[in-house]
């Protein structure tokens, strides 16, 4: 109930927000001056137009940056300043890190308390985007230099307010040691085969957890809603077809396919005990050190981990990254799609927007930032990780922008439904507490979630 009364009030700030700002940032980056000398009358520049080194050398700026990677504050991001200022040596930049991002930032928006850039939080329809962020430029400008699809998130009326950090592709981050003590010699394919495969890390080795919920840090949840799109039926548009605008989309296909089947997956694994013992008892900082020693089977999370992982003890190259266990009419998909979002905050002075855009443009570009994470470049033309070198044969799947005119479509049923599908994870957290205490089977919370996401449809003009 709190949790609920919580994003009641969330939603509340960010509509008075609304109320009180109703004067838009607007698109100013129209057209960009690529002069260095800035000043008060100076439009800001779209990113494209910036060449990094050459443009705005001279500008004086102090910006504040609010980031979820509170780990990389006072070491990695620290070298990226020196490295930036190094073009840019009037450009002052200071990080704040923040443990609760997503619930923190919504509520500082509102506040307008955030500084010159952050990761935009999905809470932000995408209609509301202009009240908080500069344009970065049209879809069309942007695609000359990024990866097209990786631009759909914070694009509205072909404007893109959030430019990704990196993209993701959504798998398992496993042992390889562990996988190979337990005598498995192929990848799972199937939900089956995955299933099998953790009883027999379970049965041959001595692990703490074949599979590790990471039940207590929330967050880490909403890792299992990143599946039941594209990754789970092979299909970009079903996000906006299949789940938006589908019949009983959670129901079982029969066929080991879909949200279902996904979400199956981590009832059955905590139901049959392939699981840490007790779920409220799990640590995130302390589960990289025990999948690196093999204390761990596997974990679901974004490829962004496999770096972390490897990072936290001596066995970094035990530790692997696979496709979730899904096959499709005989093939196979990963859904893959943007992290966070770098947002501009068009209240700021223009030169700290201008700044800012350099800033954001050599994050981007040149910092290296989305290999060093085990991520994906949005830069067109950038190779892809070695974290996903068992994704050989693998099609990444990007979801389908929304249709024009129902861009807040999605987000106006899954906040209606309170599901909270890749906000808040309550799906598999409710999963998780079902399984250990037995009170519901999958079958009774798959006829609750449709009839919420039915009835959230219907109040959204959905019909079928």
């Amino acid at each position: 109930m709190k949790k609920r009364l919580f994003k009641q009030l969330c939603a509340v700030a960010v509509s008075a927000a609304m109320v009180t700002s109703l004067t838009a940032c607007g698109n100013s980056g129209k057209q960009g001056n690529t002069g260095s000398d800035a000043d008060a009358s100076t439009s800001v520049p779209t990113i494209d137009q910036i060449k990094l080194g050459e443009d705005y050398t001279d500008i004086t700026a102090d910006l504040k940056f609010i980031t979820h990677k509170t780990d990389l504050v006072d070491n990695v991001f620290q070298e990226y300043i020196a490295a930036f200022q190094e073009m840019y040596p009037n450009i002052n930049i200071e990080y704040e890190g923040i443990t609760d991002y997503a619930n923190d930032i919504t509520l500082r928006l509102t506040t307008g308390d955030w500084g010159d850039i952050c990761m935009v939080p999905v809470s932000v329809d995408k209609s509301e985007l202009s009240n908080y962020f500069t344009s970065f430029g049209t879809t069309a400008q942007l695609s000359s230099i990024y990866e097209s699809n990786m631009l759909n998130d914070y694009a509205y009326q072909k404007e893109v307010y959030g430019v990704p950090s990196m993209a993701n592709a959504q798998g398992i981050v496993y042992n390889k040691a562990v996988f190979e003590a337990a005598g498995i010699t192929e990848l799972p394919a199937t939900p089956d085969e995955f299933l099998d495969d953790l009883q027999k890390i379970k049965d041959n080795t001595d692990v703490t957890a074949a599979m590790y919920t990471n039940f207590a840090a929330g967050w880490t949840m909403t890792a299992w809603d990143s599946y039941i799109d594209g990754g789970a039926t092979g299909d970009a548009d079903f996000k906006n077809d299949g789940l938006t605008k589908g019949e009983n989309p959670f129901s079982d296909r029969g066929d080991g396919t879909g949200p279902y089947a996904v979400y199956n997956v981590l009832y059955e694994a905590v139901s049959r005990g392939l699981t840490e013992d007790d779920p409220t008892t799990t640590d995130w900082e302390g589960c990289k050190g025990m999948i690196n020693s093999g204390s761990i089977g596997c974990m679901a999370l974004g490829s962004w981990s496999v770096v972390q992982m490897q990072e936290a003890g001596p066995n970094g190259d035990d530790i692997g990254y696979m496709p979730f266990p899904i096959t499709v009419n005989g093939k196979r998909y990963a859904s893959a799609g943007p992290d966070y979002c770098y947002g501009i905050n068009c209240k700021s002075s223009t030169d700290n927007q201008i700044a800012a855009m350099c800033y954001v443009k050599w994050l981007v570009e040149k910092s290296g930032f989305a290999q060093d994470q085990g991520g994906i470049s949005i830069v067109t033309g950038d190779a892809y990780p070695d974290a996903l070198a068992d994704f050989e044969g693998i099609e990444l799947i990007v979801n389908a922008p929304a249709a024009e005119g129902e861009e807040n479509l999605w987000n106006d049923i899954n906040n209606g439904s309170e599901l909270g599908i890749t906000v808040s994870g309550a799906i598999p957290k409710e999963i998780v507490e079902a399984a250990v205490s037995g009170t519901k089977t999958m079958d009774e919370m798959v006829a609750d979630w449709n009839e919420r996401w039915t009835a959230a449809q219907e109040s959204n003009g959905v019909t079928h």
